[in-house]
């Protein structure tokens, strides 16, 4: 289950499979390039720690997945293009990302990758909804519940579910019903004998320049889902996963498939 071991060249994946569901991992990479590697004032680890890691795992039995493979640190696909390099601490948690300033010119490289991802997203879903009529994307990340320390006690369960599904920018009279079926069939599932808690807009809210971008561009055909997994698969402050909770959800995370295609097909 090691992450990264790719080619370090690589920016992103896309494998298409036969149907109309997608699922993607914009904030699974942990590389950077090389030229501004020695620019962080923060370790690999504390850049880890902000990032999703097995995202990639848990969306692995979905037909069709997108993998970006480089850090957030370097370029944040899910922020507007004004937003994706983290030039201050206000933009990146209260961290002191750079020990120095980034040049004009590491920033347009950056930015060039966040251009060129949403030209080969758009591409990659204009191809599926010719294909399909209409298409589905499951935005999958991850986030931090143990803020205060690996031994101080967890956020409270009431504001960080299990899995938080966010809606934002969505029509939701249009695309409300295939939603509620997601969220009551998560919600059925047992993960390790405990039953999860499926929140919608609770600890994030589905802004994403992603869901976002999908939503303006295929208002009538895309219905893009932000889904939120609570790091109860891993530790989030020593990286080390949970391999038989990430197995369970990678299953259940691909028995959604069946689920949304069928409620694609009922959309008017």
């Amino acid at each position: 289950m090691a992450r990264d071991d790719h080619d370090p060249s690589s920016l992103w994946t896309i494998d298409r499979g036969a149907s109309c569901v997608v699922a993607t991992a914009i904030h699974e990479g942990h590389v950077v390039r090389p030229e501004i590697a020695e620019l962080y004032a923060l370790a690999p680890e504390e850049r880890m720690r902000e990032e999703d890691p097995f995202t990639e795992f848990i969306i692995g039995r979905v037909p069709n997945r997108i993998v970006f493979r480089r850090s957030r640190f370097e370029v944040d696909l899910n922020r507007d293009r004004d937003g994706a390099v983290y030039l201050r601490p206000e933009q990146a948690w209260g961290l002191k990302v750079w020990n120095t300033d980034l040049s004009e010119s590491h920033v347009a490289t950056s930015l060039e990758i966040h251009d060129g991802y949403y030209e080969a997203l758009r591409t990659t879903l204009t191809a599926i909804e010719r294909q399909h009529g209409r298409f589905a994307v499951l935005d999958v990340h991850s986030y931090n519940h143990r803020r205060a320390g690996p031994n101080a006690p967890p956020s409270d369960p009431v504001d960080a579910p299990d899995i938080n599904i966010g809606t934002f920018s969505m029509d939701r009279d249009r695309w409300g019903d295939l939603v509620d079926e997601l969220i009551d069939h998560l919600g059925g599932f047992r993960i390790r004998g405990r039953a999860l808690h499926v929140r919608e807009n609770v600890a994030f809210q589905g802004k994403g320049e992603q869901t976002r971008f999908i939503h303006k561009h295929f208002p009538q055909t895309g219905c893009a889902i932000a889904v939120e997994f609570k790091k109860f698969f891993m530790d989030e402050w020593t990286g080390e996963p949970d391999t038989e909770t990430l197995l369970e959800l990678r299953d259940m995370l691909a028995s959604t498939v069946p689920l949304l295609e069928r409620a694609l097909e009922r959309v008017s």
